[in-house]
């Protein structure tokens, strides 16, 4: 298999990114390929690892949970981290983790339908450490 990434390569991706049900047929009228043809070079960047699969892009205030937070995590000790994990592994309204450097350990992006399942969660961590707290007021850019 050829493992290299061309221009038409990055602009199938490219395309994919902004909309992943356009079809191969589609595509290739695009990048003046045939859908077949397209169809190889998506599968062979998924075979390396580049397109690692596919999600939808949905409205989550048009079922509820239109209260997103940002809730920078401080562990009480090094020793937290473990039972961090697994608390965040039982919360659906946490929908993002990451592990940082800096001030904190954890950021978590999550996503509620009231301040009080916010405040809920809240009290919830507070047993494994403190947290900082920032209310999204609207999403500027996204490349999801």
């Amino acid at each position: 298999m050829n493992e290299t990434i061309d221009a038409t390569d990055l602009r199938i991706l490219q395309l994919l990114i902004q909309d992943a049900k356009r079809s191969n047929k589609e595509i290739g009228e695009e990048v003046h390929l045939t859908g077949q043809a397209v169809g190889a070079r998506v599968r062979k960047l998924q075979d390396m690892g580049v397109i690692e699969g596919y999600t939808v892009k949905w409205n989550p205030e048009r079922i509820g949970l239109g209260l997103e937070a940002f809730v920078t995590v401080f562990l009480n000790s090094g020793d937290r981290h473990p039972a961090f994990r697994a608390f965040v592994a039982t919360r659906e309204d946490i929908v993002e983790v990451h592990r940082v450097s800096g001030e904190g350990c954890y950021l978590m992006r999550v996503q509620t339908g009231t301040t009080e399942q916010l405040g809920e969660l809240l009290e919830a961590l507070l047993p494994l450490g403190n947290y900082r707290v920032s209310l999204s007021l609207g999403v500027e850019k996204s490349r999801k």
